[in-house]
């Protein structure tokens, strides 16, 4: 058996993300011979937000108006080809906490700021793939083991909003959750059928079928509770029972909403169509979520109130933590401490996941665990700002997550990930397990439209 299998070439090369945007792609050689002949070389492509949390690990561009804007990532190229290829070269590529731990080390920050978690996170992902091309084993099962088994609930987001898209709609994600499924290419099948109905519904209204960053449509709408009707409606149209069959998401992603000076949360688009301010403090946007759960089957709210706001979650947890779950994305971002922080506080009941966000494999699993160990709902998620790399959709069945993001049906970045998925669930065949621990046995109450 392989016990030892030498990083021997680590290279890296810009290229482009969903949104044309450029981003680090690594390119890792392993195995004997002095140049890694006959070794084994596996690709990682690194994603990006485009509403990020003020604590996430430090995305590295070069900031050089000629080109892309600024927004250019050959520094984190170049810490790729030098620093960070120094720091494992030679190293045993399947002790994959020892080269996550060499990498941190190589760039010396807490937030990954020296050689960028973009730069880092390239070159994590690239050698685990390259081990498990080695060891001729999935990805999934080289990083979660022999037993791994437990295929995740998609939550698809189909109505994007806030940073994601350009319309009135406040709260950036609205997306299903196939819960009532028998596996997961049943679950796939609800979710595109229902967002292939939503766009039947909009064109009906007259209402534009235009798709945001993360391929959700992207229509002009009064408030959220337009947005859940209509939802509620194409769940009904495909032939599914709502609260039942399918229920609902959203992630709010309130920082992006937050006024600092005035302490309250804006929404633009809902002033906009109404004709005046709306703003809601803490207390009143937990209200106005308790409001949406009373008419509505949504089952998770994501980031509901900001990133800072520890109490404000403490309080919104033991108002609605027994009805749904509530996940932390800017609050937590992927980073043990500030997730031990909430653990400790009672503040939200799950938290997801972004590799890009902590900048190694390594860590984003200990989050997961940390997350599990202490009865949080785990949730891994991709970013707006996506690649045609299939790794999260391995790393949510190897971690046993039980829900997976990565956006709708639509544009080959997303759909990518689902078919990864398919091949995955294909792969276990009857050993493969459709059922979030967390959420499993969904609320079958009624909407009240």
């Amino acid at each position: 058996m392989l016990r030892y299998l030498p990083v021997r070439r680590v290279y890296a090369r810009q290229v482009l993300d969903s949104r044309g945007n450029p981003t680090v792609e690594a390119e890792v050689t392993i195995g004997e011979g002095i140049m890694g002949i006959n070794g084994y070389t596996a690709r990682a492509m690194v994603p990006s937000g485009a509403s990020t949390g003020r604590f996430e690990a430090v995305e590295l561009r070069d900031g050089d108006k000629d080109k892309y804007l600024g927004l250019s990532v050959e520094k984190a190229v170049n810490n790729v080809n030098t620093k960070l290829a120094e720091a494992i070269l030679g190293e045993n590529a399947l002790n994959q906490m020892n080269i996550d731990r060499l990498l941190i080390e190589a760039d010396g920050t807490e937030n990954k700021s020296s050689a960028g978690a973009n730069a880092v996170l390239s070159v994590s992902m690239a050698v685990a793939r390259a081990a498990a091309k080695a060891l001729r084993i999935p990805l999934y099962q080289y990083i979660g083991g022999c037993h791994t088994k437990q295929m995740p609930v998609p939550m698809m987001n189909i109505l994007n909003g806030g940073k994601h898209a350009d319309n009135t709609v406040d709260l950036q994600e609205f997306m299903i959750m196939p819960c009532g499924a028998e596996d997961f290419a049943q679950g796939l099948q609800m979710c595109v059928e229902i967002y292939q109905h939503l766009k039947i519904i909009l064109k009906e209204k007259n209402l534009s079928t235009a798709v945001g960053d993360e391929g959700g449509f992207a229509p002009d709408l009064s408030d959220s509770r337009d947005v859940l009707a209509l939802l509620v409606q194409a769940s009904e149209h495909a032939g599914y029972h709502p609260g039942k069959d399918v229920m609902i998401a959203i992630d709010a992603a309130a920082s992006e909403l937050y006024d600092k000076e005035k302490g309250v949360y804006y929404f633009p688009g809902e002033s906009q169509m109404k004709g005046r301010e709306i703003l809601r403090d803490s207390a009143e946007m937990i209200q106005y979520y308790e409001g949406l759960l009373d008419e509505f089957p949504v089952i998770s709210i994501e980031d509901g109130l900001e990133e800072d706001d520890w109490e404000g979650w403490k309080k919104m947890t033991e108002c609605l933590g027994d009805r749904i779950q509530l996940v932390g994305d800017d609050l937590f971002v992927t980073n043990q401490k500030r997730l031990a922080c909430g653990i400790k506080l009672g503040a939200a009941n799950a938290v997801l996941i972004k590799v890009n966000q902590i900048g190694t494999v390594t860590e984003a699993l200990d989050a997961v665990k940390l997350a599990q160990k202490n009865g949080y709902r785990t949730v891994i998620s991709h970013r707006s700002g996506e690649t045609e790399d299939t790794f999260i959709a391995d790393l949510a069945v190897a971690s046993g997550a039980g829900q997976i993001k990565t956006g709708a049906p639509c544009r080959s970045d997303r759909n990518a990930k689902y078919n990864q998925l398919l091949r995955i669930a294909e792969n276990l065949g009857e050993l493969a397990v459709y059922e979030d621990p967390f959420i499993s046995g969904c609320n079958t109450a009624e909407p009240h439209l």
